[in-house]
């Protein structure tokens, strides 16, 4: 697994920080032992141990806020254990990891989770979990979205509609 962005800064450093629109004074960018959390995508998804590691990184009575996953840590382990049994090529790229206070924000880009696709350009996903005192994802928030190619970057939207810029999602 590749972590393409990663910086340390503390609220030392920057005082002042705007995060989604709010201004905040004190926050960790990555300077905790919650910005570690790459570690849960690389062994639930890429090395495929969800179901055996899933209590590792999430409490038992997990939140979940996404409409097709019932509450439960035990239950987000079957989810991605029958995705990765039935979807070899399954994996996620994590691009940026920021960790504020008990929650953690990942960016990610998650491949052949849903097809077989040797040029699948993934689903692109941005997870917020809130964690624990003893570092476990007590709930999660995500939000998701196809990440086209640069002739079709809006395949949910409509079909055909070119990039407006070269950066990409990631």
């Amino acid at each position: 697994m590749r972590v393409k962005s990663y910086k340390t800064v503390t609220s030392t450093e920057y005082r002042h920080f705007i995060l989604a629109g709010l201004e905040t004074t004190s926050f960790t960018f990555c300077a905790s032992p919650l910005s570690d959390y790459s570690r849960v995508y690389d062994t639930v998804i890429n090395r495929k141990r969800s179901e055996e590691s899933i209590g590792l990184f999430m409490a038992p009575d997990y939140i979940q806020h996404h409409p097709l996953i019932p509450d439960g840590a035990q239950v987000l382990g079957k989810f991605f254990g029958q995705i990765t049994k039935n979807r070899s090529n399954a994996r996620v790229v994590v691009h940026k990891i920021i960790a504020v206070g008990d929650f953690v924000f990942a960016h990610v880009n998650f491949l052949n989770l849903f097809n077989d696709d040797p040029n699948d350009s993934g689903i692109a996903g941005v997870d917020i979990c809130q964690m624990d005192a003893n570092g476990l994802a007590i709930e999660h928030w995500d939000t998701l979205q196809l990440v086209g190619s640069p002739e079709n970057s809006a395949p949910w939207l409509a079909p055909n509609l070119p990039r407006a810029n070269q950066k990409g999602m990631f």
